[in-house]
């Protein structure tokens, strides 16, 4: 249900046109209204239309990608592929104007984002990447995008789980979700170790309370609980979903067990930092230790030894994320689509152990 301004006023307790006036600016109003009112409006998170007034129900020509951090490039592939769709648009409303918000994965940055969106009364919305799996965020962001969703604003999450289901409505026609399959991925990434005779495999994975690493995390141990083999809590230890974490990782892991026979990495340039940190410790990359990523980043298959790692469609997905967004591709049934990960295997992981 769209806020007005009259909402805003009953909830200061004051008058529409007091309202007018702090949100203009152009008025002297006491402080402690004016405070009171700006609270009313975050608290309700009144839309403010500003020029756009006498076209409430119009949308921009703009389309938002949200993104954790536009210089992974997980990020940036995914962000490029929807921009390119975005430049390609034709018929009805033609080209979008793409606006890229990197929120270095702060949740409330996130939802700000998606605030400064709704105002600009943005065409779509992409939400890319990994999210909270804080309780009291996820409900702040269903709300946001309901609110969008409401509004007409199509979203797309894309390589993020799709949105709790609502006991009292279906999910809007407007979101939609594309989803890796992450946990699959991860899965048969370690059972390619297992076969292979690893039974001491380290896992340097991302950031806790993510959903990405979540689901990375389950696929690793299901696949250990598959063959038989006890899940090791110390064997375990989370970072950045970057070369220096990776690096660190990999330290941390064999100060823990030392008689570790494979790690597998949260993604590709943690692989690659956690095969700088054996190369310092005097240790051969896979005769001594194997490495694993995921992703299959651009740089995965040049690396020395080439990384075997998990392909996800980034493109593919971003391309499709990008027709969603702008109505030249039907939502698949239900609202969600998952795209398959695929595992690669190449030398990094060759040798069979013992």
């Amino acid at each position: 249900m769209t806020v007005t301004l009259a909402d805003v006023a009953a909830r200061a307790q004051v008058s529409a046109a007091t309202v007018s006036r702090v949100l203009s600016g152009n008025y002297p109003v006491a402080e402690r209204t004016r405070s009171r009112v700006l609270r009313a409006v975050e608290e309700l998170e009144y839309v403010v239309n500003g020029p756009a007034s006498a076209l409430a129900a119009a949308s921009s020509d703009l389309v938002g990608i949200l993104v954790n951090d536009l210089a992974d490039p997980f990020f940036g592939i995914i962000a490029g592929a929807v921009q390119g769709e975005l430049s390609g648009a034709a018929g009805p409303g033609g080209e979008k104007l793409a606006v890229v918000c990197s929120t270095g994965g702060s949740p409330e940055r996130e939802l700000r984002y998606l605030t400064l969106l709704q105002r600009q009364r943005a065409a779509a919305v992409v939400l890319t990447g990994s999210a909270s799996e804080d309780p009291e965020h996820a409900r702040a962001l269903a709300a946001k995008l309901a609110r969008l969703s409401g509004a007409g604003t199509r979203v797309v999450l894309c390589g993020r789980p799709a949105q709790p289901a609502s006991p009292a409505a279906e999910p809007p026609a407007t979101l939609t979700t594309l989803a890796f399959d992450n946990r699959g991925g991860a899965q048969r990434l370690t059972a390619h170790l297992v076969a292979l005779g690893h039974r001491r495999i380290g896992c340097a994975a991302g950031p806790a309370g993510r959903t990405t690493t979540g689901e990375r995390v389950a696929g690793h141990r299901a696949a250990l609980a598959a063959a038989g083999i006890a899940d090791a809590p110390h064997r375990t230890v989370h970072g950045a979903y970057d070369r220096a974490s990776g690096y660190d990782a990999a330290v941390e892991l064999l100060r823990r067990d030392a008689g570790l026979t494979a790690i597998v990495a949260a993604n590709d340039a943690v692989a690659l930092g956690a095969c700088a940190a054996l190369r310092d410790r005097g240790l051969r990359v896979p005769e001594d230790l194997s490495v694993a990523g995921f992703d299959d980043l651009p740089f995965s298959a040049d690396a020395a030894p080439a990384l075997t790692t998990v392909r996800l469609p980034l493109e593919e997905a971003g391309a499709r994320a990008g027709r969603l967004a702008t109505g030249r591709e039907e939502r698949p049934p239900g609202g969600l689509a998952t795209l398959r990960a695929e595992l690669l295997v190449r030398e990094s992981t060759a040798v069979a152990y013992p």
